[in-house]
């Protein structure tokens, strides 16, 4: 069957966000809440720390720490039932066309539904492929880290070099990061994405191409950036090889669907591993395009990954929306961009292993939600899509929080820690879980002029000293980062960027805006490289800078 669902929302509810009643009603609730401080909430709520948390999938979310009352989060709910978030929630996981600028199904939730579920989209079972590319994954890996397969010259695989870009890369380098600890760590892992020559460079300077393997990562195999490096690759490995072009069918595997441009290109069309035009790039990383993550952890640690995601999913279909936890986060993103006018949120790891976490979801959030027209094309009259930034751990307290402590700018926070550590040293963890829990207790409460001046502080230093506190936080917590946990932290995101997209109105699963710029990019490369003086219709810049690189090029 198939369904194109423009917008599935309930049928009366009004199209434009600022007509709701919901919304409406939380505007007024924001004016008498908003300039409440988080020290008269607690005082007013002795229980509010133990009561605004939400558990699942092994993770705690405490959310007590926003500028909220139960009635805020009434009213969230109240708006995402307006907005129609259970409709469009089901209408993703039936596999309905809800991208609808692209006329695809959305569902990155089939690349992790167990093997005997059933997911049938335009008379296909979607979950028996999945599997099926499972399959074929695993059994790949085992081969190559078991060392049954071997290269050209007949030696084992000991280096992974990944090539893609985007989700095909963001992906695949966050997850190998942050299961660093359970990888293979007899194997070299390594990522390129880059286009700059630097990136391929440094990635391969001191590996061998007789026991390295590329993963080349394109769904069409005509990314430019990806296919570019590929070529780069295949240049390198024939010259460490002899130039045989049989040698790239043992040092070569793509993750895409074009079978003969990758039979083109020399790869083995039987280790092509396909995905689906259904998985975006941004939430691909548990299907094939996590092939090098397999290599890393192996097929069981994979499994416990997908695990996780389908818990965190399972919990999103079902729960309601108050104890919900990506719908909580979503909700709470629109209540402080829409209402109290923040522009980013800092995602705060104290886990060193997820210290690209804050940069994969940079893609995640901001490609999904940075969008300026409703479903219909209608021009958005309120905020959409903040802007997500972080760095792991204590590094972030000695550079950017002195902005988010006596900035003057509203900066809402996730703070992410784990009871266990993976690396048990002396006191560390005790230390640095404390900074976690003090962090989020000094944005909160901060310190007032007559405490600072209880501490014996000069009166001009006073102001110097005063921390407004009022900071919102989440804090999530997890007993331990494992394979497990991290899909459901990632899932947990994707939901929650599910939510605000529903709530906006916009469509979280396209990306046109990064197609014009390289559409242009296109039309400058021969520009750049002829022989001949081109005629140039740019405007007076680009004309002036592409002039000035061909002179520098020329030697001029």
């Amino acid at each position: 069957m198939r369904v194109n669902t423009l917008a599935p929302m309930a049928a009366d509810t009004p199209m434009t966000l600022r007509s709701l009643d919901a919304w409406k009603r939380l505007e007024a609730h924001n004016a008498e809440i908003g300039s409440t401080h988080l020290r008269d909430l607690f005082a007013a709520d002795s229980a509010r720390g133990e009561r605004l948390v939400a558990e699942a999938a092994g993770l705690q979310l405490d959310f007590s720490k926003n500028r909220i009352s139960d009635e805020t989060i009434d009213l969230l709910a109240a708006l995402a039932a307006e907005r129609g978030l259970a409709e469009r929630r089901e209408a993703m996981f039936r596999g309905e066309r809800i991208n609808v600028s692209e006329d695809r199904s959305v569902l990155h939730v089939a690349l992790r539904m167990p093997r005997e579920r059933s997911l049938v989209v335009d008379g296909t079972d979607v979950v028996k492929q999945v599997h099926a590319v499972l399959d074929r994954m695993g059994a790949f890996c085992e081969r190559v880290r078991s060392g049954e397969w071997r290269g050209h010259t007949g030696e084992p695989i000991r280096n992974v070099i990944n090539i893609g870009i985007g989700g095909s890369d963001l992906g695949p380098v966050m997850a190998y990061e942050a299961l660093r600890h359970y990888s293979n760590r007899e194997m070299t892992f390594r990522f390129v994405s880059n286009v700059d020559g630097t990136d391929f460079a440094e990635a391969t300077r001191d590996l061998d191409p007789a026991v390295t393997l590329f993963v080349v990562c394109s769904k069409t195999f005509t990314t430019l950036e990806t296919m570019t490096n590929a070529r780069t690759a295949r240049e390198w490995a024939l010259a460490g090889l002899g130039g045989d072009k049989a040698a790239i069918a043992k040092h070569f595997v793509a993750v895409s669907t074009n079978d003969a441009g990758v039979a083109e290109f020399g790869i083995d069309t039987e280790n092509m591993f396909e995905f689906w035009d259904w998985v975006g790039g941004r939430y691909s990383m548990d299907s094939a395009i996590g092939l090098s993550t397999m290599l890393a952890v192996g097929p069981g640690a994979f499994a416990e990954m997908l695990a996780g995601f389908h818990a965190i999913d399972e919990h999103f279909r079902e729960a309601p929306t108050e104890r919900n936890l990506p719908a909580l986060m979503g909700l709470l993103a629109v209540w402080y961009g829409d209402l109290f006018g923040a522009r980013t949120v800092a995602v705060l790891p104290y886990e060193q292993y997820l210290k690209r976490f804050p940069a994969y979801l940079q893609q995640l959030t901001m490609e999904s939600n940075g969008k300026h027209v409703t479903l219909d094309g209608t021009r958005v009259d309120y905020e959409t899509g903040a802007v997500y930034w972080g760095e792991p751990g204590t590094n972030g307290q000695h550079s950017f929080y002195q902005l988010i402590h006596q900035g003057t700018k509203l900066i809402p926070c996730d703070l992410i820690g784990f009871c266990e550590p993976l690396n048990p040293l002396g006191d560390d963890h005790d230390l640095l879980l404390a900074n976690v829990f003090a962090q989020a207790e000094a944005l909160a409460f901060g310190k007032t002029a007559d405490e600072v001046r209880a501490e014996g502080t000069p009166e001009a230093l006073v102001p110097h000293r005063v921390f407004e506190g009022n900071r919102p936080t989440n804090t999530i917590l997890a007993r331990r980062l494992t394979p497990e946990t991290l899909g459901s932290l990632v899932a947990l995101y994707e939901h929650s960027v599910f939510t605000q997209g529903t709530v906006w109105n916009i469509n979280s699963f396209d990306q046109w805006g990064v197609e014009l710029g390289k559409v242009l990019a296109k039309r400058i490369v021969p520009e750049l490289q002829s022989p001949d003086e081109p005629e140039l219709a740019h405007d007076s810049s680009t004309s002036a800078l592409i002039r000035r690189y061909r002179a520098h090029r020329s030697g001029g």
